[in-house]
């Protein structure tokens, strides 16, 4: 799977830093000021302040597993390919199902019966309903800061299921290049439950 950070909103550490300096009437002058403030305020747990910046993400060849788990988090927006009018083509598996041969097996006979109702005239949405749900798609997601940090908190613990943690550590570390505070507690392979 891949995940690309599409969108931002521009200076998001700043943003949020204004924002919380007219929510406490504080007149911090400079930027480390303002960060500092909004380091104390993450950490104090008052995150609607970082609500107002949002990141959208392009993930590319994730498991209808794993999307149903991401879509669960619901103060986002979302929109995912359609496989009413697009067509299925490729499947992942985890690690531990990678070689086994009956499942391999199973999912390729599954792929090859789609196909043959596809080839027989029958629409792409009634078709897919002989689709595993190792079949992959491709979405756009957006969350805010507040309700990005909750999914990493969330989605980063070791007890995740292991696709969505992938995909959770790879939407961190794109959102770790545009913003230096929002997420500065969040480490790679966080373990925080």
């Amino acid at each position: 799977m891949d995940v690309k950070l599409l969108s931002y909103t521009p200076n998001p550490d700043l943003l949020c830093a204004d924002i919380a300096c007219i929510c406490y009437q504080s007149k911090k002058e400079t930027e480390e000021e303002k960060l500092s403030l909004l380091r104390n305020i993450i950490k104090k747990g008052h995150e609607s302040v970082i609500e107002h910046a949002s990141f959208t993400f392009l993930i590319e060849k994730i498991s209808r597993v794993a999307s149903h788990q991401l879509v669960r988090h619901r103060i986002a927006s979302y929109t995912q390919q359609s496989l009413r009018y697009t067509k299925a083509t490729d499947y992942t598996l985890p690690e531990s199902l990678k070689d086994d041969f009956q499942t391999k097996f199973y999912v390729n006979s599954l792929f090859s019966f789609y196909q043959s109702l596809i080839e027989k005239g029958v629409k792409k949405e009634d078709a897919r309903y002989v689709l595993p749900n190792a079949v992959t798609s491709d979405l756009v997601v957006t969350m805010n800061a507040r309700e990005l940090r909750h999914f990493f908190i969330l989605r980063l613990d070791k007890r995740a299921q292991e696709e969505i943690r992938q995909v959770t550590q790879k939407m961190l570390e794109e959102v770790k290049k545009v913003t230096k505070v929002l997420f500065e507690d969040f480490e790679e392979e966080d373990e925080r439950n």
